[in-house]
């Protein structure tokens, strides 16, 4: 995810420079609000939250507990890393009525993404525990009803569309009633978009609202669009009130404007973020964790839960057995790749671990390394997965015609599944042996 990336390779540096410093003077910190100023408004965060945030780090770096701290450099640091967690507001969580029957009404303009953030939703609520509808009031545009039950067809919830009804607020009802019948536990609304904020648009929006009677009212937000999110988010909030947002699009090339300035500037918090394509990459929003990853302090919290929500548990389990048993097999390695490519980008995972996502700088990553992987190993039989030593050349030309791959690739890939092997029996993992340095990375040509 490029997340606010020129941002925190600016912020990085800055920060980097003040903290190995064993004295910091006042011409120090003066230098240091001058440079963050700049990178935020490079961001374009709104001119008020830059001038709060300085002020606020600038009056705290020049007090005694850092001009006579044995680690001045450190506690500048942590001053800014606290001034921007201060900034982005605490963590929300979505609420929950207590009638057993919540519904969320997500408001946007056109393009923010909306429909598929209304998937993702529901796909997120399942995932634990809840029973979601999907209703699209959308009567404008034609496409947008079809394209909301597409969606909650793959993330296996129930919808309900009415593309003949023209009364957004008449679907709003019927959506309503067909929700408790199902008994479902949850009724999330995708309205209609416009190019702009108009009086027809909120007119509409006040009817839906006085028929669902939203326990939630979110606005979906582009992250890319920086200080303009401001005055959109102000105007919904005026017309009809909001709860709180989601800020989609944060591993396109945002420039962090909009997640900065928002909640400062609405007193309004982001309750979840968008951070891919895929119906998964919907989470919680948390200010500390987002703070330390654009500092480039990482996200160890966030890497663990991807990993957690990636890896079934079963699965491990009866790998660890067949590696304790010796019988690890190219199915084995199979498995794990598809979990791994289950957690996200590459790229983004490496970006979460302190002190290396920044040091990466611009190398990039190549993401399809693990799928050229897949390919090969799914063109192979299952007897041969299951044994790879039978992998003689005529069964090697065969796996590279059926995966469009070179012979060589396949034999990449045989290496990488016997360096795999070596390196843990040397750790022990595959029975004894000393350990010993290896000579060819296993891991070559899977991305990294």
């Amino acid at each position: 995810m490029a997340l606010f990336e020129n941002l925190s390779s600016r912020l990085g540096r800055i920060v980097d420079a003040m903290r190995g410093k064993s004295r910091v003077t006042e011409k120090d910190i003066k230098s240091m609000m001058r440079e963050i100023r700049l990178a935020l408004l490079e961001a374009d965060v709104n001119y008020r939250v830059v001038k709060d945030l300085t002020d606020e780090i600038s009056e705290k770096a020049k007090g005694a507990d850092v001009l006579e701290s044995l680690t001045p450099g450190q506690q500048v640091v942590k001053i800014v890393h606290e001034s921007l967690i201060d900034i982005l507001g605490t963590e929300e969580k979505l609420a929950v009525s207590p009638s057993g029957f919540t519904v969320f009404m997500l408001y946007g303009l056109q393009g923010t993404g909306k429909t598929t953030a209304a998937a993702k939703l529901g796909l997120y609520l399942k995932e634990r525990g809840k029973r979601p509808m999907l209703v699209s009031v959308d009567v404008h545009r034609p496409a947008a009803q079809e394209q909301l039950r597409v969606l909650a067809e793959q993330a296996g919830v129930e919808c309900y569309i009415n593309p003949e009804e023209k009364s957004a607020a008449v679907i709003a009802r019927q959506g309503l009633k067909r929700a408790k019948y199902m008994m479902c536990d949850t009724m999330i609304v995708d309205t209609a978009g416009r190019m702009t904020v108009d009086e027809e648009l909120m007119r509409e929006l006040k009817e839906v609202d006085a028929v669902v009677n939203p326990d939630e009212r979110l606005l979906i937000v582009d992250a890319m669009i920086g200080q303009e999110a401001v005055a959109i988010a102000e105007a919904f909030d005026q017309q009809i009130g909001l709860d709180g947002f989601i800020m989609t699009k944060l591993d396109g090339d945002a420039r962090g404007g909009a997640a900065l300035s928002i909640r400062r500037m609405t007193g309004k918090p982001i309750k979840m973020v968008g951070t891919g394509e895929k119906l998964r990459d919907l989470e919680v929003f948390h200010p500390d964790r987002l703070a330390s990853r654009i500092l480039g302090m990482g996200d160890v919290l966030t890497l663990i839960e991807k990993a957690s929500d990636a890896f079934d548990e079963k699965q491990a389990q009866k790998t660890v057995e067949r590696l304790k048993a010796n019988t690890f097999t190219m199915q084995d390695m199979l498995e794990q790749l598809e979990q791994l490519q289950g957690m996200g980008s590459m790229k983004e995972m490496i970006s979460m671990i302190p002190g290396v996502g920044r040091r990466m700088g611009d190398i990039e990553v190549d993401e399809r390394g693990l799928i050229r992987t897949r390919a090969i190993i799914q063109s192979m039989t299952v007897h041969e997965r299951e044994n790879p030593k039978v992998l003689n050349a005529s069964r090697r030309r065969r796996i590279a015609s059926g995966s469009g791959m070179t012979v060589q690739d396949v034999n990449r890939v045989v290496r990488q599944y016997d360096d795999m092997l070596k390196l843990m029996k040397q750790f022990g993992v595959l029975g004894g042996g000393k350990r010993k340095r290896r000579k060819r990375s296993p891991f070559g040509g899977f991305g990294f």
